[in-house]
């Protein structure tokens, strides 16, 4: 930033020196010439040392075809949030299944085995020696006013809720893959624009520095074309930073741990013909009411809420315990047996407070599934409306390069044999570069936009493959 800005500098002291030229005096100019070659010169090192070494450790990488369905595909299959988030819907199915099982049932076994000896006991009749005693229990609780069907029914609505967490973290991921795919695809179009000046600028900065040495040109001439270069060096430096980070971006989504670099195909005539027109806004919002996944979870969890309070009210009936006694030797008879019921009277916790807690929770859930819709339609209306903007700009655009292309070569050809100044020549290069840089972000701003209509409406609805 700061070289450009030196630079930047040095161009514009350079028109006004060249401009006041007849006024100034000849050692002003020798003195001038040689300060601004000390300068030029003495950045041209530091501007390859600073692109020599990433393109010097860059380690040799495969390019690697990648159509959009089918990094898709492999989104699907191989994320790891995704697949974090299924094994968090298994384990609420799994829940559910839990929630609906019934209670073991409690057995109890009492018998004296340490002390038989001691206790040991004579029958009445003189016949021998009585048994030893024995004591037997088994108990089995019965959930009443159908507690487990109800805490079933509101666990299996919570594995609901995460399915449609899911879906929704499907949907804000796929946003994130297309937009990336077609942000790395246009940002390598920008980036073939600087693979075909900066060859051909250097080319001509090298003829022009032999040319100096020799005496032939003046050397605010070289400057100004080194100077011009490094900025197009800078530039595309900072394109190709850009352009790994989308491409580790990739890697990540789609669990790609080679080192490939990306190479998306895309068809321009499908990204072309791209409209809004099939698609109304109104239709769009109904749409998004319908299928957005956030929207859907938060009416899930309101359903799930008023399971939990059908679950507190029965969960407020006490539960019935059955069970059934034998006793050998230990009662007022011999072999005694006897069946046992057991109820928690409801005199003082009737779980009121659980009860009123599932109220306050319904209406939690419900308010903020009225604000979650409140945001779709928002969300819709937004990202319609700059898509429309967008779409109008890009139809109203001038998208043919090919003028400019063959300006330049006749721009070559006229700055080489003198017929224009070299300000003219570099003004020519940076309209050429500019009119192809803004088109690609156009052209990528347009995409996103698209894109972030899919992600409003819950549904890929515009697709250009």
């Amino acid at each position: 930033m700061i070289s450009q800005r030196f630079f930047g500098a040095i161009r514009r002291y350079l028109v006004s020196f060249s401009a006041a030229a007849p006024l100034a005096s000849p050692g002003q100019i020798v003195r001038a010439g040689v300060l601004l070659a000390g300068l030029g010169l003495g950045f041209a090192p530091a501007a390859s040392a600073q692109l020599s070494p990433a393109d010097a450790s860059a380690l040799p990488v495969d390019t690697v075809r990648l159509t959009l369905p089918d990094a898709e595909q492999r989104f699907v299959q191989n994320n790891l949030q995704v697949l974090a988030q299924r094994y968090n819907i298994t384990a609420a199915q799994a829940l559910a299944v839990q929630a609906r099982l019934i209670d073991n049932p409690t057995i109890l076994l009492d018998q004296n085995a340490l002390l038989q000896a001691v206790h040991r006991r004579t029958l009445d009749d003189g016949s021998g020696t009585a048994g030893n005693q024995f004591a037997f229990q088994a108990q089995q609780l019965f959930a009443l006013a159908g507690r487990r069907r109800a805490a079933g029914k509101a666990a299996q609505q919570a594995a609901v809720v995460e399915t449609f967490n899911l879906e929704d973290l499907v949907r804000n991921l796929r946003f994130q893959l297309r937009t990336t795919y077609y942000d790395v695809y246009f940002r390598q179009q920008t980036l073939r624009v600087y693979d075909n000046e900066i060859p051909s600028l250097r080319h001509t900065v090298d003829l022009y520095q032999s040319q100096f040495e020799k005496g032939n040109i003046a050397l605010k001439e070289v400057i100004r074309l080194k100077a011009f270069l490094f900025t197009l060096e800078s530039e595309r430096l900072g394109l190709v930073t850009e352009q790994a980070s989308a491409q580790a971006d990739l890697h990540i989504l789609l669990r790609d741990s080679t080192r490939s670099a990306y190479r998306p195909v895309v068809r321009p005539g499908r990204v072309r013909d791209l409209s809004l027109a099939p698609f109304p806004e109104a239709q769009l919002t109904d749409t998004a009411l319908v299928r957005r996944a956030d929207l859907l979870a938060r009416r899930a969890e309101v359903q799930r809420q008023n399971l939990n309070l059908n679950l507190q009210r029965a969960v407020a009936t006490p539960d019935l315990a059955v069970g059934y006694n034998y006793d050998r030797f230990g009662s007022y008879i011999n072999n005694y047996q006897s069946v046992t019921l057991g109820l928690a009277v409801p005199i003082f916790n009737r779980n009121q407070g659980n009860i009123q807690a599932a109220k306050a929770q319904i209406s939690n859930a419900q308010a903020q599934a009225a604000q979650q819709q409140l945001v779709v339609r928002r969300e819709v209306h937004e990202a319609y409306q700059v898509a429309q903007r967008q779409d109008e700009l890009y139809q109203h655009t001038s998208r043919d390069t090919t003028p400019f292309a063959r300006l330049i070569d006749n721009i070559e050809q006229s700055y080489t044999k003198r017929l224009i100044s070299v300000v003219e020549y570099l003004d020519f290069y940076e309209a050429y570069k500019n009119n192809v840089i803004q088109l690609n972000t156009l052209r990528a701003n347009r995409m996103r936009a698209f894109e972030n209509v899919n992600l409003a409406t819950g549904r890929t609805l515009l697709r250009a493959e």
